[in-house]
């Protein structure tokens, strides 16, 4: 493996595509978002394709680009959040580098995605989003849980980066 990748998973508001954007500048790799590669190969935004052909639909096309970035290198990739539960999606792109796991406070996740006018965030669209974040979180938790987890809470985006470099270079 010439140029191993760096693939960031965790929750949303985690960080992975801050702090992904300056890896990717650090070590000169390219940096792909899986769910903006989806909506620019769909054409669609990915409520839109929950909407119009369900989120089965939209795990396959996940699966697809995996599959896809696991065979390149040179790249720190930025997962949507379910992406690596899927243990096919995992074991397609822990083959091309090192797995990482972004961790953050319910509270602060919050006050992250609240912040965030670009991204809409379905799953959050509830009357109490603190309590659905807490909910996901345990949900997912022992499924992140296999990767190296870096917790992003009260941390720069440049200290969390410098964190993931050390693991990557001692790895």
């Amino acid at each position: 493996m010439g140029r191993p990748n760096i693939i960031l998973t965790g929750f949303m508001g985690c960080g992975k595509t801050t702090v992904g954007k300056l890896l990717a500048r650090q070590l000169h790799y390219a940096f792909v978002d899986t769910d903006h590669l989806i909506e620019e190969r769909s054409g669609m935004s990915i409520p839109e394709i929950f909407r119009t052909s369900g989120e089965e639909a939209f795990r396959s096309l996940e699966t697809t680009v995996a599959r896809e970035l696991g065979a390149g290198e040179g790249m720190v990739i930025a997962t949507g959040g379910r992406l690596m539960l899927d243990p096919d999606n995992a074991r397609a792109l822990e083959m091309s580098g090192a797995v990482f796991c972004l961790a953050a406070r319910p509270e602060e996740i919050l006050q992250r995605v609240s912040r965030s006018t670009q991204v809409v965030r379905p799953l959050l669209d509830t009357p109490d989003p603190m309590a659905r974040i807490v909910e996901l979180t345990r949900e997912r938790e022992a499924s992140y849980a296999r990767f190296p987890q870096i917790s992003t809470s009260g941390k720069s985006p440049r200290a969390v980066m410098n964190d993931i470099l050390a693991r990557f270079e001692s790895r």
